[in-house]
């Protein structure tokens, strides 16, 4: 017999063995992201991570508390259709771009949210949910407040006015200069109530009857009103160049124009020109503008303007007459439009307030009817 051959093999390759510092990175980047894992986790917010599907792909478990969603039962599942018949079912199937503010909780309409979503890297989203529950209710105190406070005090200061409108001062001309006073500040707290029940009014009211609204008689009115305030002080131009109407309320879009067009009327000297202008932008926008030549308003004023009571000058405001409450008024008022106020100003050379309207409010225009007025 012939021996067998001889089968030369090699040695087997050892495992390759990964450096100490490799070991030590990972264990490292595992800890760290523990450690993130449970930060994100004991958050009283909730935070549901998401996919481009809408998906979702982890969340703490502050997401039961707020949004219902516990893990695992509602892992991989579409976020959309799990509250897609809540509040903030439409807000996500249109894509979240805007952070959604004060509304209810999907199980609970008791709690009151707040959301954001967060683009994270190129294929996925954040979403970041807050109890505001708390806030809210100081917002209503607040607003119950003001209203009730409002109402209460309109009736004693129609007395005392009417009072003081009874006082002639020819008959005690010693206290002449005393009841000029007297009836200007009584005028002036009149006015700050009923702005204030009108402030209260917008804040509250959750919905609004929708007509189409004439602009060319509702311009028409606005220019006669700002002729009668100026008293020929002001040269007034209207400029309608748009053949389109409105949809929405005509009596909070008169009162949000009248208030940039009184403004602009308090704060321009004499000599001085307001402009009144309705276009149809070139992105199907509308716009609503009122141009003066006034004192104009430094940079670092404008973005406080539409706050309560926010002035610029509290010695000419209150020279002037104004309230402070009349562009909260044009903001709260255009809101329910979905409309936006913007404000361009250079300081001696005048400014220039815009509403602007979404183009799906914008109707065709009607043949005006003379015997109606807004």
């Amino acid at each position: 017999m012939y021996p067998s051959p001889v089968v030369k093999t090699s040695p087997a390759a050892p495992a390759p063995v990964r450096p100490v510092a490799d070991v030590r990175r990972v264990r490292r980047l595992a800890a760290q992201f523990r450690a993130l894992r449970d930060a994100v986790a004991a958050l009283p917010d909730a935070v549901v991570l998401l996919d481009d599907a809408c998906r979702i792909l982890w969340l703490n478990p502050a997401a039961g508390t707020l949004l219902g969603l516990t893990r695992p039962e509602h892992l991989y599942t579409d976020l959309c259709q799990q509250l897609g018949d809540s509040a903030i079912g439409p807000w996500l199937r249109t894509g979240g771009d805007a952070p959604l503010d004060d509304v209810p909780a999907p199980h609970d309409a008791q709690v009151r949210l707040a959301l954001s979503l967060i683009p994270v890297g190129a294929r996925q989203r954040l979403l970041l949910a807050r109890d505001i529950s708390t806030r809210a209710r100081l917002e209503q105190m607040r607003r119950d407040f003001v209203a009730n406070v409002s109402h209460e005090l309109r009736t004693p200061l129609t007395v005392i006015h009417g009072y003081l409108e009874l006082l002639d001062p020819e008959d005690v001309p010693q206290l002449a200069g005393v009841l000029g006073d007297m009836r200007g500040q009584s005028k002036r707290m009149a006015q700050i109530v009923e702005d204030l029940l009108t402030l209260s009014r917008l804040e509250t009211q959750s919905g609004f009857s929708e007509e189409p609204v004439a602009m060319a008689p509702l311009l028409a009115t606005l220019r006669r009103e700002a002729e009668v305030l100026s008293q020929g002080r002001h040269r007034v131009i209207l400029e309608n160049e748009s053949e389109a109407d409105l949809l929405g309320s005509l009596k909070d879009l008169h009162s949000a124009f009248s208030n940039l067009v009184s403004n602009a009327e308090r704060y321009t000297p004499s000599g001085g020109s307001i402009r009144i202008r309705w276009e149809r932008l070139a992105d199907g926008r509308g716009a609503f503008s009122v141009i003066d030549t006034g004192y104009g308003i430094p940079a670092h004023h404008i973005s406080r303007l539409t706050e309560r009571f926010y002035r610029v000058s509290s010695s000419r405001s209150r020279e002037l007459g104004g309230t402070g409450l009349g562009l909260s008024i044009v903001k709260h008022a255009l809101g329910m439009h979905q409309a936006q106020i913007q404000i361009s100003s250079e300081p001696g050379q005048g400014s220039t307030f815009t509403a602007l309207f979404p183009g799906e409010r914008l109707l065709p225009a009607r043949a005006a009817d003379p015997g109606v007025q807004p």
